[in-house]
């Protein structure tokens, strides 16, 4: 007979039993998503190896030369970021127009170290690049620990170490493009491979930035630090970059031709130099290839319009701004992320389209910065303004990617890095200019503002195609 005491159902566990429960169950559930996130994270990371390695990428090293350029977008995202409340660059709202004719003039001032004192250096390193890169980016490693602690202080080693980190920066790239066609498998032509290796930097800052943005709540120099770390292991990529970025097989004596038909002169035995050359210290020394020219000559007009929208617009959106509900701040921010657009689409197509004309394309580039320029003169709003800021954008990146092919494929690998010095240089003054041109202008887009820079794109668009056509005959 059974105890009416005992209850005749199975026994109900007490709180202490159901919060065990519940404690496994999330422990479970925790263990689970982790395991998701992992396996997430190791197929995003695999399929990130397959492209970086894709049509040879892998066999030839340019893959590693890839994830180097990722880790120092990352790191140069992450600079912008902790510095981007500092004086160094900030834009006042007051008197505007003269402090920023001033910031005009300091950018000007890591190109004129790099066109004559840095590219020649990196060229003695032809046969040491990856020791070169590696020493910029611990350059800026070290720089990022000193503007970490300066940078809260705003001291005057503010303004030197950003200084020496733009320097450091534009030494890298020039170096790093002086790379690419060592490392080129034979799948890819030079304009893919340059944008394959601009595609990776993209993600790097785009995957830094968030990063980068947390750590400077803690505040800027740990932003810094986080770059500091960055730059560190760029360090460590370079060192561990393919050998064959520092062989010199089948490189010619210093010799720049005076067009690409002079090739046949390379490695003469007598030193007599071709037509139009003259006698260098150290070999023989001629001027500019015609391709080379042409390129650079066509890529100043999408820089020009470039510079002149981010100044004149700055302006212009705030004091008269086209008939619209948007305020000024997101009109800028619409102008300018269609700018950063038309930038990210150049990068896709250049690392996507299997054949590119670069002849054909940096014409196509000024002919499109010239019809979006009169589109907005013409019909002044919101539309046409995004429009010429996503053709300015995209114009100015497959411009240059076609200018870094020719000079690549062009122009001797001895004097490669002076060369892409000289270009960048060149291509900064006229974005110098453009801007310039844009601070200075009326603020009246129908008749002065935008007419004027579309003036200029119709004699610049005019000269370009009589070169074009001189060049071809």
């Amino acid at each position: 007979m059974s105890d009416p005491q005992q209850p005749s159902g199975p026994a109900r566990p007490g709180g202490r039993e159901r919060a065990a429960d519940a404690g496994r169950a999330t422990a479970r559930g925790l263990r689970t998503g982790a395991r998701s996130t992992a396996r997430a994270a190791a197929a995003v990371g695999h399929q990130a190896r397959r492209a970086a390695g894709a049509q040879g990428a892998e066999a030839s090293g340019l893959n590693r030369l890839i994830y180097l350029h990722a880790a120092n977008a990352a790191g140069d995202a992450a600079v912008a970021i902790a510095l981007a409340g500092s004086l160094f660059f900030q834009v006042p709202s007051g008197e505007a127009r003269g402090q920023v004719t001033l910031f005009l003039g300091l950018t000007m001032l890591p190109f004129a170290i790099v066109a004559p004192l840095i590219g020649p250096t990196l060229d003695r390193f032809s046969h040491g690049r990856r020791w070169a890169i590696g020493a910029t980016m611990a350059v800026r490693a070290f720089l990022a620990w000193v503007l970490a602690g300066a940078v809260g202080e705003e001291s005057p080693e503010l303004f030197g170490a950003a200084l020496g980190v733009l320097v450091a920066s534009k030494a890298y790239g020039v170096t790093r493009a002086a790379a690419v066609p060592r490392l080129r498998p034979p799948a890819l032509t030079l304009v893919r491979a340059n944008g394959r290796v601009s595609l990776a930097g993209m993600v790097g800052a785009g995957v830094s930035a968030p990063l980068a943005f947390l750590a400077s709540l803690a505040g800027a120099d740990w932003a810094l630090r986080y770059a500091f770390v960055l730059f560190v292991v760029a360090v460590v990529l370079a060192i561990r970059l393919p050998e064959r970025v520092d062989s010199s097989a089948g490189e010619q004596p210093m010799v720049l031709l005076a067009s690409p038909e002079d090739r046949s002169v390379e490695g003469q035995a007598d030193g007599k130099a071709p037509a139009g050359g003259r006698r260098g210290r150290r070999g023989l020394s001629f001027g500019v290839p015609r391709s080379v020219a042409f390129a650079l000559l066509a890529n100043a007009g999408p820089r020009f319009t470039t510079g002149f929208l981010i100044m004149f617009m700055a302006f212009l959106l705030r004091e008269n701004p086209p008939a619209s509900a948007l305020s000024d701040e997101l009109l800028v921010a619409l102008v300018v992320g269609a700018a950063g657009l038309g930038n990210g689409l150049g990068v896709a197509a250049a690392s996507l389209l299997r054949r590119l004309d670069p002849r054909v394309t940096v014409i196509g580039a000024v002919v499109a910065d010239l019809a979006a320029l009169l589109l907005a003169t013409l019909f002044y709003g919101v539309l046409p303004l995004v429009l010429l800021g996503l053709v300015a954008g995209l114009a100015q990146s497959l411009a240059k990617f076609c200018l870094d092919a020719t000079i690549q494929a062009d122009v001797p690998p001895t004097v490669a890095a002076s060369a892409f010095a000289r270009s960048d240089t060149t291509l900064q003054l006229a974005w110098v200019v453009g801007g310039f041109v844009g601070v200075a202008l009326p603020l009246d887009p129908a008749r002065l503002g935008l007419g004027v820079a579309a003036a200029v794109m119709v004699s610049f668009t005019a000269f370009v195609l009589s070169r074009a056509r001189a060049a071809r005959a």
